[in-house]
């Protein structure tokens, strides 16, 4: 499953993605991975999750964030849910798009069935500006 969380900046969105990350922590068998662009909220998220700063900005686009995300699975396979806290800040400003998004969605939807892996994705944006598919998998 891939879900997004989006919004305007301050409705909110690192708060619930916390709350969901930690509160899966304490029900889930297998490893949960937080993504974010530093190290702010890293005393926020349960100490059973695995914390990884990615940078502000630090990956170009879609692309690099997808191997980066492949490195991460790839050294562990007991992953089951990968939070990422404001792809908009992770990636080059301008990078989001609703087509980087659309083909992130559907590089992460093979990985959903490949390597049984779920992932939840903040994007800081006006939520009706999104393409029909990404609206569908809001949470």
């Amino acid at each position: 499953m891939v879900q997004f969380m989006a919004g305007m900046k301050g409705e909110g969105k690192t708060r619930k993605l916390i709350e969901m990350a930690n509160q899966n922590a304490k029900t889930t068998d297998g490893n949960l991975v937080y993504i974010d662009d530093d190290m702010r909220h890293s005393r926020d998220v349960s100490r059973d999750i695995r914390y990884v700063d990615a940078g502000k900005g630090e990956l170009a686009n879609y692309r690099e964030f997808i191997g980066f995300v492949l490195g991460i699975l790839s050294q562990n396979s007991d992953i089951k849910h990968i939070y990422v806290d404001g792809i908009n800040n992770i990636l080059e400003v301008g990078a989001v798009t609703n087509e980087s998004l659309l083909k992130l969605k559907h590089r992460f939807d093979d990985l959903v069935k490949t390597a049984d892996v779920a992932f939840t994705i903040s994007v800081h944006c006006d939520k009706d500006s999104l393409p029909e598919e990404i609206k569908s998998a809001l949470v």
